[in-house]
């Protein structure tokens, strides 16, 4: 309700414009949150040729993300520094190093095709893989060290100041802007399984691990075993199965 009590009625979304005196003050966003958070959130929000509605959760949102990786570093800093020197290339195979690897080949794509909201969403799968991982070995944490390394590289051009702040905390006296951009390494693009959603009546109800490019038959037959799946199916009619390799199972019921 306005302040004299009469109650206010939302209006239509207008696209932000100086005219129209509904713009955003970004001196007030960059002197809240910083610039890297404000350059996050335009660049994740949308494609750059649609328009974007500024929200404070959003700002808000990437605010908090910035802070997770400063402690994503910062927390694995006492065991990075004890490594010693390796070859990358030298590292064994593993889930880190694969989506580190299909990250960056995915990133540099999306980064020349000015995919940026896509960009963010992929450096943002990495991250929450690296929180997730404990490393409990030498090798593992040498995956971690590349992996931390190669995450900060991506992130250089869209958090240029928080970029070079962890590249100096990781060691390097090299700024990160100077450094070559990481080359993915084909052995690790292979996709060795793909995760495909099973819909019944267009709500998921459950996912399974196949091998790429599986032949339909054989996909529908794993999706309507799937236990949770076969549960929700007990007493109703199949009518249809719509299978989108390596992505989704439809079940009409």
């Amino acid at each position: 309700r306005a302040s004299d009590g009469t109650p206010v009625q939302m209006g239509r979304s207008e696209k932000m414009s100086k005219s129209l005196k509904n713009v955003v003050d970004p001196a007030y966003i960059i002197d809240t949150y910083g610039a890297d958070t404000a350059r996050l959130f335009m660049l994740s929000d949308c494609p750059p040729e649609r328009d974007m509605d500024w929200t404070d959760a959003g700002i808000e949102g990437c605010w908090r993300y910035v802070n997770r990786l400063w402690k994503l570093v910062a927390d694995a800093l006492p065991n990075l520094q004890d490594q010693g020197s390796f070859n990358p290339a030298d590292l064994p195979a593993g889930a880190v190093l694969r989506q580190t690897h299909q990250t960056i080949a995915a990133v540099t794509e999306d980064i020349e095709h000015f995919r940026m909201n896509r960009a963010v969403a992929r450096i943002r799968e990495l991250s929450n893989a690296l929180e997730d991982f404990k490393p409990a070995s030498v090798a593992d944490w040498q995956t971690m060290r590349f992996a931390l390394e190669t995450l900060v590289q991506l992130l250089a051009p869209m958090l240029p100041h928080l970029a070079e702040e962890l590249w100096q905390h990781l060691g390097y006296q090299q700024m990160v802007i100077e450094t070559p951009w990481p080359v993915a390494d084909a052995r690790h693009l292979i996709v060795e399984q793909v995760t495909i959603a099973i819909q019944i009546n267009g709500k998921l109800r459950g996912t399974i691990e196949l091998p790429p490019k599986m032949p339909q038959d054989k996909v529908q037959a794993a999706a309507l075993a799937q236990p949770n799946v076969a549960k929700q199916l007990e007493g109703q009619t199949v009518r249809k199965v719509i299978v989108i390799p390596d992505k989704v199972v439809n079940v009409v019921v």
